[in-house]
């Protein structure tokens, strides 16, 4: 017989204390749902890139992010992720990185945009299989910028708009909004007013099909347990025939390598 398991088990005040800290370190929770579990993962404030920012600042650090992203995808006992969105954007790398460990998960993933989802934090929004914005959600679309000592000369420009490119490209292909409309509302003047974009509030980001529809806490959990029974359900069906697989935009991603030396950038 095989000896009894005595790890990642406590009393009750200590596992809510583990809860406790979790929640005061990384702003996650965990809510039971049957036998499985749905993670609640805060973005907020600013995206912390590879420059420490000042201690008054909310921000939310990728290295902190993405070992979470890793052990929700191989935690047998998380059926799903819910992101919710409340940031100013940041750095554009640490985003995009965010945003692609969410792209490529094989759990459901459901995003909802809350106060703010700007800049960069549109990447990290569309990257779920299914997106939500409330009403009075906003989300600024406008070019990137670059930070820090910069050149001028023409390679800064074109890695600039290389940059720019791939965060065009990720949104594009994660969602149903065309290359079109995104750069024509990136480089939209006269609506900022004292820089170049578009803010959109919340049915316009589902009318444009950049986000997939308008909700709330019950429509972004609703959704996330359709998926996870779905997903429970194809596992468990021994030899019978596989259902045919929801259509999902989160697909056909290419990837493109960033210099060592380049400038910072944030959105």
């Amino acid at each position: 017989m095989a000896p009894e398991r005595t790890d990642c088990v406590g009393t009750p005040e200590q596992l809510e204390a583990g809860k406790a800290g979790a929640v005061k370190e990384f702003g996650t929770v965990s809510l039971s749902y049957g036998h499985s579990e749905i993670l609640c993962l805060p973005i907020i404030g600013q995206i912390e890139g590879h420059i420490v920012l000042p201690s008054q600042n909310k921000t939310t650090k990728y290295e902190h992010v993405l070992p979470q992203l890793v052990a929700i995808e191989e935690n047998p006992d998380t059926a799903g992720l819910l992101v919710l969105l409340n940031t100013v954007g940041g750095d554009v790398e640490a985003g995009l990185a965010i945003a692609e460990l969410i792209r490529s998960m094989s759990k459901p993933t459901v995003s909802l945009v809350l106060g703010g989802g700007h800049s960069i934090g549109v990447p990290i929004a569309v990257a779920a299989k299914y997106s939500l914005i409330t009403d009075t959600a906003t989300m600024t679309v406008h070019p990137i910028r670059l930070a820090g000592t910069v050149l001028g000369v023409p390679q800064t420009y074109e890695y600039l708009e290389k940059m720019q490119d791939r965060v065009i490209r990720f949104v594009v292909n994660n969602s149903k909004i065309s290359e079109e409309v995104f750069r024509e509302i990136m480089f939209r003047t006269g609506e900022l007013a004292r820089d170049i974009g578009t803010i959109l509030v919340g049915k316009e980001a589902v009318e444009l099909g950049l986000i997939d529809g308008v909700g709330g806490l019950q429509e972004a959990v609703e959704k996330l347990k359709q998926m996870t029974d779905g997903t429970q359900d194809n596992e468990t069906c021994g030899n019978a025939q596989p259902a045919p697989s929801a259509a999902n935009h989160n697909d056909g991603q290419t990837h493109e390598p960033t210099p060592p030396d380049a400038p910072q950038e944030t959105r």
